[in-house]
């Protein structure tokens, strides 16, 4: 399987980058992978890239997205971020890949057992650790669980049925964001040049299974 190449690329629709995907976790399950030279992708691609998605992913180390979607050197665009939520920064990375560099897919994917998101739930001990930036990142995710959590649940990542709720909500509230606070990426999803989509990864099995 070679890398793609601006020609490729300007061929293939949302429906069809979205098929790679679902094809490409498919053969990871399966422990089967495409047949690749790296080598030879590292030279097709050392003039330009043209990756047809990008995701957004946990940087959880058992969500490698280049892996569970079995694909190779400049065939996306990987942003990864504790609790795969949105910011300027990351909206703008999004912006780049579809408006600039031509993907024609963006994909939030959650995984279960997330940490980051056990962290928001366990926030007043992670606070007593007393690390100001991991603080400041869990309590993101703080209205998310105010969204999920039942009157008298527990509040607790011990809560499994609570932690898979808060992380299929959390890959939602992120979707929200993209489209509320990128007039970009939502302009270009509702031309229909891109698709914007939701998925989870079980780290249990390796599969992913879409929103």
């Amino acid at each position: 399987m070679k890398a793609h190449t601006h020609e490729t690329q300007s061929t293939i629709t949302p429906e069809k980058a979205l098929e790679f995907l679902k094809e490409g976790n498919q053969r990871f399950v399966n422990n089967l992978k495409a047949n690749r030279d790296l080598l030879e992708q590292v030279n097709a691609t050392r003039e330009g890239q043209w990756p047809f998605a990008v995701v957004l992913s946990c940087i959880d180390s058992r969500t490698s997205a280049e892996l569970i979607f079995d694909q190779g050197l400049g065939d996306i665009f990987s942003i990864r971020i504790a609790g795969n939520f949105v910011n300027q920064d990351i909206l703008g990375s999004m912006e780049f890949g579809c408006n600039v560099a031509g993907s024609k897919l963006v994909v939030v994917l959650g995984h279960t057992k997330c940490g980051a998101l056990k962290g928001g739930l366990d926030a007043a001990q992670i606070e007593g650790l007393g690390m100001d930036n991991l603080n400041h990142l869990i309590n993101h995710f703080d209205p998310i669980i105010k969204q999920v959590i039942e009157d008298g649940e527990e509040r607790s990542s011990k809560n499994s049925d609570l932690l898979e709720r808060l992380n299929h909500q959390n890959v939602k509230s992120a979707i929200e964001d993209i489209r509320k606070q990128s007039s970009t990426l939502r302009k270009l999803e509702e031309e229909g040049k891109i698709k914007i989509v939701g998925a989870n990864y079980d780290v249990e099995t390796g599969a992913v299974s879409w929103l």
